[in-house]
C-alpha cells in the first residue's frame, strides 16, 4: 500500500456513503430479482435486473478507488 492518499479518501468517502445506501438498495434488486428467476425462468428481464443490482453493490468501491486515483501524490 505504498500509493496510499489519504485526501483522496477523506474526499471521497460521503460520496461513498451515498453509494452505500445505493448499494443495500441494489442488494434488496438482487435478491428479488433472484427469487423471480428461480421462481419462473421466463423473466428474463429479472437476469438483467440481477446485474444490474450487483453493479450497484460494487458502486461504493468503485467510487473511493476512483476519487483515491484521482489525487496526485
Amino acid at each position: 500500500m505504498g500509493d496510499c492518499r489519504p485526501l483522496g479518501f477523506l474526499i471521497g468517502l460521503p460520496f461513498a456513503l451515498v453509494s452505500l445506501v445505493l448499494s443495500l438498495i441494489g442488494a434488496v434488486i438482487w435478491v428479488i430479482g433472484s427469487v423471480l428467476s428461480c421462481l419462473c425462468p421466463c423473466f428474463c428481464c429479472c437476469a438483467g435486473l440481477a446485474n444490474m443490482a450487483v453493479d450497484l453493490i460494487k458502486l461504493p468501491i468503485k467510487v473511493i478507488r476512483w476519487f483515491t486515483e484521482q489525487i496526485p501524490c
